[in-house]
């Protein structure tokens, strides 16, 4: 049984009351500007939100990856550009420092991170090595005790807003003995010469969300910024996607909800020949769907969520989080064109929240791992020698 605590279940509401108050009110504005609200942010920072997983010695709550689990999905039910943010500041920004860092560098990142007060990015997807992230690209040469860092990264999370703090990238650093090239990662941070936050992307969805291309030219850091050791990197960042998995799932759980909450609501006050379309089959079977997609999607969240809290096997995590992820996107984006058909003509027009929620899905089934990826990840974790 994966049913939250009452807990959990307080703090749900918690995190809700905030959605609906700081979040919820200005989400298309945010959008229709492209806007990333920094003072929201730093907002949910003060809430705790960023610090939940991690320890106390650097301001966190020291809790369980469910709680984070459970607080993505109310921010993404109001708006999934915050919930992003909030779940690439955790899993792609604090993660692999609190994971991997040394003592020094936890406390030089850690205490700003957690509070809220500063972001930090994951640089792993290239122009040319997206699912196959182990042909990056980006090189990393040590030249009298500085690393000095060549290459580019894209469509990389909390990189370039005026609080991020610092970008961890993956890098090679060397060849191993068969050939293969020795993968790194290093903190490289904001302000450094060489390092550039291109301008951000124009973007189908999330809006509100910092993205953007990163360049490395010449960019020199100290050694000591290596996270980890040396030729671990590939490692890192695959571990480090698994919980992220996990956080998409809790995105797509949120859009999931808001679309059959906004559904509900409009099938019951939009009236046609008479009463409302929701009396009509047609209509009601659908919302149905929703509500199955809803509770199936959080079976699978929770499952994953409880898992990794229990310290559970890496392969039964792995494939939790692939279970999860691969379900939970997709029925987001089912779950937006049946919300979009059930508005009718109001579901193309900005004026209703469903047209964002639908713009907003469909990159739900690409980050963190493609569809196809998770397919691929299930298919190997179930003994076939798929490629």
């Amino acid at each position: 049984m994966f049913e939250l605590s009452a807990e959990h279940q307080e703090f749900r509401r918690s995190v809700r009351d905030f959605a609906e108050a700081e979040i919820a009110p200005h989400a298309a504005e945010w959008d229709r500007k492209h806007y990333f609200p920094v003072e929201v942010v730093q907002k949910m920072g003060r809430l705790g939100l960023f610090g939940l997983t991690a320890p106390e010695e650097y301001g966190g709550a020291g809790g369980d990856f469910t709680s984070l689990c459970v607080a993505i999905e109310e921010i993404s039910r109001a708006d999934q550009s915050m919930g992003i943010t909030l779940e690439a500041a955790v899993g792609l920004g604090i993660n692999p420092i609190l994971t991997y860092g040394t003592d020094e560098q936890k406390a030089t990142w850690l205490p700003d991170l957690v509070a809220g007060r500063t972001l930090a990015g994951f640089g792993l997807t290239e122009p040319e090595s997206g699912s196959d992230a182990g042909a990056t690209k980006t090189r990393a040469v040590l030249d009298g005790g500085e690393w000095v860092i060549d290459g580019s990264k894209q469509f990389i999370t909390n990189s370039g807003s005026s609080i991020t703090s610092c970008v961890t990238v993956t890098a090679r650093t060397g060849e191993r003995p068969d050939g293969k090239p020795e993968i790194s990662t290093i903190i490289v941070p904001t302000g450094t010469p060489g390092f550039t936050a291109e301008a951000a992307y124009d973007k189908l969805g999330w809006h509100a969300s910092d993205t953007h291309p990163l360049s490395f030219v010449n960019c020199r850091v100290p050694e000591a910024n290596l996270l980890g050791q040396r030729g671990k990197g590939f490692g890192q960042f695959l571990a480090t996607l698994d919980d992220g998995r996990v956080a998409i799932a809790a995105v797509a759980l949120g859009c999931i909800r808001a679309c059959l909450e906004m559904s509900v609501q409009y099938a019951g006050e939009r009236q046609t020949f008479g009463g409302p379309i929701g009396r009509k089959q047609g209509v009601a079977f659908q919302i149905a769907d929703l509500k199955v997609m809803a509770d199936a999607t959080e079976l699978l969240v929770y499952r994953a969520a409880a898992l990794k809290d229990a310290g559970a096997s890496m392969a039964d995590f792995k494939q939790a989080a692939s279970v999860a992820k691969l379900y939970a996107t997709e029925s987001a984006v089912t779950a937006t064109r049946i919300a979009t058909q059930v508005f009718g003509g109001y579901g193309f027009m900005e004026e209703y929240p469903v047209t964002r929620f639908y713009r907003d899905a469909k990159i739900l089934e690409i980050g963190e791992g493609t569809s196809e990826v998770q397919r691929m990840l299930i298919a190997r974790s179930l003994g076939l020698p798929v490629e």
